[in-house]
């Protein structure tokens, strides 16, 4: 057994390599369509498929989200919103291993077929039950709601990296109701149909180890960091501390 400390920028980053090698990404990289929805987690993502096809070089994650969460004394709007969206890139939609740069969802949404994959992150996971939410500032239930189309719809694979700083002890389906009822104020949540991949899996995805959370917390950047307990054979755990050591010094992600 061995204990592990991931921070939330190298759990960000340890998802985002387990993500890359995903199965589901390597066969619609070689022939189908990749999108990667913007997101703070996901620009981890891009950078780690993008520089798997040898295309990672213009790429900046620095403007690669629509809304985030930002602490009190540095106020979104009521969406989560940055008053400057000028730098927003688009979303990253990679077809038959090339990169359509300045595309978004919106404009692939209608063309994309069983194979293909759409990756978004989320803000609430479930780690007992697997399921993971998002939450909603648009009246058109945002790239989720477009998501949904092609996932529901085509059978488009729904990938939702998330880590576990987010999990949650409520239902899903419970939250979702009381805060999108009528008379609410703030964000609306929604629960995605999709497989959900948190540091645990990233780890067995990429050293068949197992990982279970056992603690988390610290301060002087360790906030929201998170505490695991590796079993596996001495081969795995050998992989794991050949992954955290080109992780550990993950700088965190500046707005």
């Amino acid at each position: 057994m061995k204990q592990i400390l991931l921070t939330t920028s190298c759990a960000k980053r340890f998802i985002a390599k387990a993500v890359a090698v995903h199965p589901a990404i390597s066969s619609a990289l070689a022939q189908g369509t990749v999108v990667i929805v913007a997101g703070t987690t996901n620009g981890y993502v891009a950078e780690e498929v993008l520089q798997r096809i040898d295309q990672g070089e213009a790429f900046n994650r620095s403007r690669f989200f629509r809304g985030l969460v930002l602490p009190p004394a540095k106020p979104t709007s009521s969406t989560g919103r940055l008053p400057d969206e000028s730098g927003f890139p688009g979303d990253v939609v990679i077809t038959n291993g090339n990169w359509q740069k300045g595309k978004t969802i919106f404009d692939v949404i209608d063309d994309l077929k069983e194979g293909d994959v759409i990756i978004k992150g989320a803000n609430a996971l479930d780690p007992i039950k697997k399921r993971a939410a998002v939450l909603i500032g648009h009246p058109k239930a945002g790239t989720l709601g477009v998501a949904l189309q092609a996932v529901a719809g085509r059978r488009v694979r729904l990938l939702l990296p998330v880590g576990l700083e987010k999990r949650i002890f409520t239902d899903l389906d419970e939250l979702s109701l009381r805060l999108n009822q009528p008379g609410a104020q703030g964000f609306r949540l929604l629960a995605a149909p999709g497989e959900v991949i948190t540091e645990i899996d990233a780890i067995k995805l990429l050293t068949g180890a197992d990982a279970e959370l056992f603690a988390g917390g610290g301060v002087a950047g360790a906030e929201g960091s998170v505490w695991l307990v590796l079993s596996g054979t001495p081969e795995q755990i050998e992989k794991c501390d050949a992954l955290m050591k080109t992780i550990s010094h993950e700088p965190g992600f500046a707005v």
